[in-house]
């Protein structure tokens, strides 16, 4: 990187790494920590039974739709510029949640709240490329930022737990505030201004991409509420219709958001696909785990965070093995071998008996899941970010973010549905209804991940013959 050179610029990395997953890992606990909270948010603030699953689809809505446009804000305005501006907004939006009066104004601000995880996500990633050449260092980083995912996901159905039961509903959100002010601090010393690429913003490209995203994820949310309904059908009908639009836009614009050129690279496809079928699986399981856990074994948030905890370890495992793989053998291998083991491991889980234990009907599936988990996450965001030009580095990390997020959506919407149509035929269904209904859901998921591996396999496997190895990684994998 220009600028840094020697012992002092390899610290610098480190330390810009540091401040980029802080703000990342916090991004990903609130995600999740908000599970926990949800009956008494419902009860605090009069939510309608219906509403307060809205606390969480605005939040995914507004990074699932706006996660592209930006990862190229970071590619236009600056991206030290664009990260800090995000971190800011993020912080306002904390407080604006943890203060909400009303159940309209907590809605509102948590669709704040995504809007600035939607641009903090992928311009902190974009920031991390920059100082990260292709390479060994790279995919260790870009392997730490994996697990962080995974373990902040984690963490936080833990930590919502327990700020929930001991603080109050309003600190999951509060305790956002410090650590926002700390990387707010301390980000314009460590963190580089990479060199602002001033392209006229892609507004068409923009509004179709998001309008198109946004129309997919009520679709999805609404299967896993009502089923196949005409709404659902016009939804999807408008999501084809942006799409298509999109791409019109796309090939006539001088300064396209998503130029087209970027898919011809097949290791970006493939590992965005990896991460896409990735997500479906991650959050499919949690919505699984989280009912089975609680509705059927009678465990308590804090019981049910301790169990995901087993995923948790073995995920961080995962993800090191996973880059240290990668680094040796490249990411053809790593990809479809970790869906393979989630496949695997999805169809263990889905053994589950209603009057099942801990030892018995999760643990070893659980320790199998979290080690294909990270090292498919860790071999997936290293195909979709290698080879891809600096002027692009915010595009390609907005693609990749973009994937996770439509497949974790996808996930949870898949597994409910599965659930609901299969279990839920009774107003009040048995034990061992909703247990048959998870583990029919399982094997739906561990179908998806099958899916995953063999189109890692067709797309990784071809494409890596085709592109360059970088010097770095040819002389690690030398020695």
């Amino acid at each position: 990187m220009s600028g840094d050179s020697g012992t002092t610029g390899a610290r610098r990395r480190w330390w810009c790494l540091a401040v980029v997953c802080l703000a990342m890992f916090m991004g990903v606990l609130d995600s999740t920590s908000v599970y926990a909270a949800l009956p008494e948010i419902a009860a605090e603030l009069d939510f309608a039974p219906a509403e307060v699953q809205w606390v969480i689809t605005a939040y995914g809505m507004a990074i699932g739709g706006l996660l592209l446009l930006g990862g190229r804000l970071a590619d236009r305005l600056g991206r030290r510029r664009v990260f800090l501006a995000s971190v800011g907004l993020f912080a306002v939006a904390s407080l604006a949640c943890g203060l909400a009066a009303s159940s309209e104004l907590l809605i509102a601000a948590r669709a704040l709240q995504g809007v600035g995880a939607a641009v903090m996500t992928p311009a902190g990633l974009s920031l991390l490329m920059g100082v990260f050449p292709d390479g060994p260092d790279r995919n260790k980083a870009l392997g730490i930022w994996g697990g962080l995912g995974g373990t902040g996901a984690s963490v936080g159905l833990l930590l919502g737990g327990v700020l929930t039961d001991r603080a109050g509903w309003e600190w999951i959100f509060l305790t956002n505030v410090p650590v926002c002010l700390l990387v707010l601090a301390v980000g314009p010393a460590l963190l580089p201004e990479a060199t602002a690429h001033r392209q006229r913003l892609d507004l068409p490209g923009a509004v179709t991409a998001t309008g198109g995203l946004v129309l997919l994820l009520l679709a999805l949310f609404r299967v896993a509420e009502h089923g196949v309904d005409t709404l659902t059908v016009l939804l999807l009908a408008g999501t084809v219709v942006a799409a298509a639009l999109f791409v019109v836009v796309e090939q006539r614009s001088p300064a396209p958001l998503v130029p087209l050129r970027i898919f011809a690279s097949r290791a970006l496809v493939g590992g965005n696909v990896v991460i896409l079928t990735a997500g479906i699986a991650v959050d499919g399981l949690l919505i699984v785990m989280t009912l089975y856990a609680q509705q059927v074994l009678g465990f308590s948030a804090l019981q049910f965070g301790l169990t995901m905890a087993i995923m948790t370890v073995t995920s961080v495992l995962g993800v090191l093995a996973g880059q240290h793989l990668v680094t040796r053998s490249g990411f053809r291998l790593v990809a479809p071998g970790g869906m393979t083991v989630l496949a695997g491991a999805l169809v263990l889980l889905s053994r589950l008996s209603s009057d099942g234990t801990l030892v018995r009907d999760l643990l070893a599936g659980l320790v199998l899941f979290g080690a294909g988990m990270g090292a498919a996450f860790v071999a997936g965001q290293i195909a979709a970010l290698s080879g891809v030009a600096d002027g692009d580095a915010g595009l390609a990390a907005g693609l990749e973010e973009t994937s996770f997020a439509v497949g974790t959506t996808l996930g949870a919407a898949l597994a409910s549905a599965v659930v609901v149509g299969y279990a839920v035929r009774d107003a009040e269904p048995t034990t061992t209804a909703l247990t048959d209904g998870f583990a029919v859901a399982l094997l739906v998921l561990a179908g998806v991940a099958t899916i995953g591996a063999v189109l890692a396999v067709t797309l990784l496997g071809a494409g890596r013959r085709h592109e360059p190895v970088p010097e770095s990684v040819a002389t690690a994998v030398g020695r």
